[in-house]
């Protein structure tokens, strides 16, 4: 189509550039996950499930036959997106069920109430996080990223532990990010309560992801079940939405530089859908995957003692013990 004014040859170079950008994006993205494993007769739980890298995780599952469970904190967001993953996939078998992971109470509960529907559980993705917010904590006191990202998930899967063992073999994934090689665990201010810092409290919340799956890949040895920590990439997702430059007039220059090397919550699904379903990764024992690959994590991450004192600490805060006794005489 011939524009006045503007020359053929400008308009071939944008064409080619954007052409170009396209390709470097869709390569930069990494392998899809192609194998074309099936996942009849398995029951899945993704935490925040309703967008982003979760949703694109559900609709992933749902297509290989899975039943899935959304485990999420906006049940109005949820229901639309599990409506849209039910009609583009065809498998009815794909659930909403409230669970804020900012709250120990919520989450018992979702427990209680899938313990309750369901004798299985295959696979459970650790996948809800929070980047960045302003100051603030959880309904139990712990600063948000810590308590989302790493205490909540911590007391889901340890009050899920009994299930997942018992449908062995299964798997838990937990997602964490290139920024745990930042990270540190404040020992002496674990809650960031005395100066907190947005971005070093969602480091030590990786890194605490890190950990964590090391730690209960050996606690969970002789299970059969396969844990692994996940680097799904930079992702063009709703994450970063309370980071400043995310509320400024600079996200128009600063995106558009970035949106080349971010991968579509689609691709950086593959990553996780590689963790857990690819029959190679079935021996994995608390490593850490970046781009499908194991890579090593940072020497925080390795250290052992540090992975049984965080364990200890995230026992004690969760109150796991008397979380783990109110299931138990529930069941009875």
């Amino acid at each position: 189509m011939w524009v006045p004014n503007l020359p053929v040859t400008v308009l071939s170079a944008v064409a080619a550039t954007a052409g170009a950008v396209c390709i470097f994006k869709d390569r930069h993205s990494g392998p899809a996950f192609n194998k074309e494993v099936r996942a009849e007769n398995k029951t899945v739980i993704v935490t925040g499930a309703n967008t982003g890298i979760g949703e694109a995780t559900v609709w992933d599952f749902a297509r290989r036959g899975a039943k899935v469970f959304m485990a999420c904190r906006d049940m109005e967001k949820c229901e639309t997106a599990r409506r849209e993953i039910v009609l583009e996939t065809g498998n009815k078998y794909v659930y909403c069920r409230p669970c804020d992971l900012a709250s120990l109470a919520s989450i018992a509960q979702f427990v209680k109430r899938f313990k309750e529907e369901e004798p299985h559980l295959h696979v459970l993705v650790n996948n809800a996080g929070v980047m960045e917010p302003p100051q603030g904590v959880t309904a139990d006191g712990f600063e948000t990223q810590l308590g989302v990202n790493h205490l909540g998930h911590f007391l889901l899967t340890n009050l899920l532990l009994d299930t997942l063992k018992a449908s062995a073999p299964s798997r838990v994934i937990v997602l964490s990010s290139g920024a745990h090689y930042k990270g540190h665990i404040n020992k002496d201010d674990l809650n960031f309560a005395k100066k907190y810092d947005a971005a070093a409290a969602y480091s030590q919340s990786k890194l605490a992801n890190v950990l964590f799956a090391r730690e209960l890949a050996r606690k969970t040895l002789d299970a059969n079940i396969t844990v692994a920590a996940v680097d799904p990439g930079l992702s063009d997702t709703s994450l970063s939405r309370h980071l400043a430059v995310s509320k400024s007039i600079t996200r128009f220059v600063i995106y558009p530089l970035f949106w080349p090397v971010m991968k579509s919550p689609k691709m950086a699904a593959q990553a996780v859908m590689h963790a857990a379903l690819d029959p190679d990764v079935a021996k994995t024992a608390g490593e850490y995957f970046v781009d499908m690959k194991p890579t090593e994590p940072s020497k925080e991450a390795q250290d052992f003692e540090l992975a049984a004192w965080l364990w200890r600490v995230s026992e004690k805060w969760t109150r796991l013990a008397d979380h783990r006794a109110l299931l138990h005489t529930a069941a009875a």
